[in-house]
């Protein structure tokens, strides 16, 4: 049983690539410039596209694409109950549809539904996959110090841009941290006898409930040795802390706008001229 070898969120591969190098709020912002278009992507060759730059990106990136895809197989059974479920009880949303693939009592799938679902979960699998890429390619500080300049408008305002971009990062990073420790728990549960691995989906879920109880309490030790270490360092917040390196924009950030928005356009043109049956 090895759960941390398919958790890649939070995960970062130090690389010397082009991506690796590029200014932690460019990625940011062309991050979430990719997040909003895949909203508006409604065809199947759209995420196709979608798909493939993103697999480019990590091609760039030098990360392994095989172990940036292990990242979804958690998410693959969730994903699966939920298009299981809105399937159910979508009938009501298509009632109008005459291409009926299957009918039982209150139940009725339709292709507007099938078609429709299918490209929420791709849609869903695509961020994941996207938010995978952004933390394997910025180190903790990068998109610490990242978050943190592109929060500073704010300051004026009273908001605590340090303060709030470093419990961003530190809940992104705690992703792995838990992982290893629900891993470790559930190893311990074992070599005491405990069954938690045999049975369907439904029962592996039940027996592994009572793994949750120590999970946090260790959650709850680990976010208060965090803090000792953070007051033994001094760390007292944003007010007058000063960076040993500056962020500054280069020509390679420049260079990825220019990629981004040219992949913007082909993504807009082939869904104004193809249209929805793709």
């Amino acid at each position: 049983m090895e759960l941390s070898k398919d958790i890649t969120l939070g995960q970062y591969i130090p690389r010397e690539s082009p991506v690796h190098r590029m200014d932690p709020r460019m990625k940011i912002t062309l991050w979430l410039v990719l997040m909003v278009a895949l909203f508006f992507v409604k065809t199947f060759l759209g995420y196709a596209l979608v798909t493939l730059f993103l697999a480019a990106v990590m091609k760039v990136a030098e990360i392994p694409v095989d172990y940036g895809l292990r990242g979804l197989k958690p998410a693959l059974p969730f994903m699966a109950v939920l298009f299981v479920i809105q399937l159910m009880f979508s009938g009501s949303l298509f009632a109008d549809s005459p291409n009926v693939v299957f009918q039982w009592g209150f139940i009725r799938v339709t292709t507007e539904a099938l078609r429709t679902y299918t490209l929420v979960i791709i849609r869903v699998l695509l961020l994941f996959l996207s938010v995978t890429i952004l933390t394997l390619s910025t180190s903790l500080v990068s998109l610490t110090d990242g978050v943190e300049s592109m929060m500073a408008v704010f300051r004026p305002l009273g908001v605590p841009a340090n303060e709030l971009a470093m419990v961003m990062v530190i809940a992104l990073r705690f992703v792995p941290t838990l992982v290893d420790e629900l891993e470790r728990i559930m190893k311990a549960q074992m070599a005491r006898g405990a069954d938690i691995e045999t049975g369907n989906f439904i029962q592996k879920t039940r027996q592994r409930i009572p793994v949750l109880i120590p999970l946090l309490l260790n959650s709850f030790n680990r976010a208060e040795e965090l803090i000792v270490a953070m007051e033994a360092r001094c760390y007292r917040g944003g007010k007058g802390r000063t960076k040993r390196r500056q962020l500054k924009l280069t020509r390679l950030d420049w260079q990825a706008v220019g990629i981004v928005a040219l992949f913007l356009a082909v993504l807009f043109l082939q869904g104004y001229y193809l249209g929805p049956p793709w």
